[in-house]
């Protein structure tokens, strides 16, 4: 077997580019440069006048948790791929000869950033990147949460109850290593989905609930461009409607109308959105024990038109990229969420300048 040469490794990226790499794009359209800012303010590194190794580069290692939240990996799997794969040197501008971070190094960089409560900053940053190439959020805002499944816990009922009290419970405060791999934010809910079809044609009248464990992400993307504007991550048990008051919508949307499913209609919710000057667009519920009014009917369909466009953002998350929780604790478990949603604006941003381009 020959020795490779420069030119087989150009070669061989040519030959990557023809096939469409995807990070390639990224760094064709995604000015990564504008994140340093934000990083370099939650990192805090030291000037180096104490010696040692010094840091990799935070935009380098900012690239490699875009890989990982692109292709749902782990730290070990990561550093494995770097090293293995042309196309994450390439986006990581790294030669065959160079360190590349292991996975205890990512590990720490992640964990900085987490601590220092950073990826609403770097959200932030980009969603600014994104209307400076005028992607304003426009045509109003659509609200909705998905579930976001952890690790399951096994927990003794007492344990449970003092988790949902807010108490560590007894047996793990002298156990410092099971505290740290128990997650204490976490919570079981219960998942309803449509019963299946029988064999004889009919569907059962009741839905099937299914227990669910981890968290749930609440996004706010607005109408015309499909970008998620707002974020906010809870426990799985939190409920939706509550966190529209919470920071969910967005003031800066060039339209006032607010879509939303029934889990957000509520008097308070109502009122909160006509004295903030928004006006609701929210489905509303099928009265109690009465049929539903036709005209209600053909209302919520036309606006389950609209409100179905941010399925679209969570079916992108979970097929595309495995949205998952690996990680214990709200604080990491935001982090991940944040870097999905960071990840998700991205790849949409590449779609539409794609289409922008062939107009």
């Amino acid at each position: 077997m020959k020795q490779p040469g420069f030119f087989d490794v150009e070669e061989r990226l040519s030959r990557l580019s023809g096939l469409g790499d995807q990070l390639e794009a990224f760094s064709r359209t995604v000015n990564f440069e504008a994140f340093p800012p934000d990083l370099d303010t939650a990192l805090a590194y030291a000037d180096g006048g104490k010696g040692g190794r010094p840091p990799f580069d935070p935009v380098l290692m900012f690239k490699i948790l875009v890989i990982q939240t692109l292709n749902n990996l782990s730290d070990e799997r990561t550093e494995y791929l770097i090293n293995d794969r042309l196309s994450f040197m390439r986006f990581l501008g790294l030669g065959l000869s160079e360190r590349v971070p292991d996975a205890k190094a990512i590990w720490l960089f992640r964990e900085r950033l987490t601590q220092a409560g950073a990826i609403e900053g770097l959200f932030n940053r980009f969603d600014t990147t994104l209307r400076s190439a005028g992607y304003l959020p426009m045509s109003g805002q659509i609200l909705d949460a998905t579930l976001v499944a952890a690790p399951k816990q096994r927990n003794t009922n007492a344990e449970k109850a003092d988790l949902r009290a807010g108490r560590i419970p007894e047996d793990w405060q002298d156990k410092p290593a099971k505290l740290s791999h128990k997650d204490r934010h976490a919570r079981w809910t219960l998942k309803f989905t449509k019963a299946k079809r029988q064999d004889d044609g009919t569907i059962p009248a009741t839905d099937l609930a299914i227990p669910f464990f981890g968290y749930k992400s609440h996004i706010s993307i607005d109408r015309k461009f499909r970008f998620i504007r707002k974020w906010k991550t809870t426990d799985a048990a939190a409920s939706d409607g509550a966190r529209l008051r919470e920071g969910l919508l967005d003031k800066t949307n060039t339209a006032s109308s607010v879509w939303a499913d029934t889990a957000y209609r509520s008097k308070a919710n109502e009122d909160f959105m006509e004295k903030q000057g928004f006006v609701s667009k929210v489905h509303r519920k099928k009265p109690h024990l009465k049929p539903m009014p036709r005209h209600i009917q053909r209302s919520n369909a036309g606006k389950s038109v609209i409100r179905s466009r941010v399925e679209h953002v969570f079916a992108d998350q979970k097929s595309q990229t495995g949205l998952f929780v690996r990680t214990v604790s709200l604080t990491r478990a935001t982090m991940r969420i944040g870097l999905a949603n960071i990840v998700y604006n991205m790849r949409r941003f590449l779609l539409l300048e794609r289409i922008n381009a062939a107009a």
